[in-house]
């Protein structure tokens, strides 16, 4: 069983770059040492009529069958737009740009 001490979650933390109290040292390391447990344990919990899995749930996918429709026309598609010139959307210039 895996037993992680202060001094490895303060090192830990440092590789990590991250600034933690004192209390969060403590409170951490009983964390880590938890989790680090609970994942030695792993080899325990499989039997060998269980194949493994990438997922602990089947994955389906969705699929909608493609459907030939008509597209917007250019008149259409500028309908609603707030500006429009030349048959094409207008937008603003952006300062600082040349012409």
């Amino acid at each position: 069983m895996p037993n992680i001490s202060r001094d490895e979650v303060a090192h830990l933390a440092k590789l990590a770059r991250l600034a933690v109290t004192d209390d969060e040292l403590d409170t951490f390391a009983g964390q880590l040492d938890t989790i680090l447990s609970s994942v030695a344990r792993v080899g325990e919990v499989a039997a060998d009529d269980i194949p493994p899995t990438s997922h602990s749930v089947p994955l389906t996918n969705v699929f909608r069958a493609d459907e030939v429709r008509q597209g917007l026309t250019q008149a259409e598609a500028l309908a609603g737009a707030p500006a429009a010139e030349d048959g094409r959307f207008r937008v603003p210039r952006i300062l600082g740009e040349e012409q």
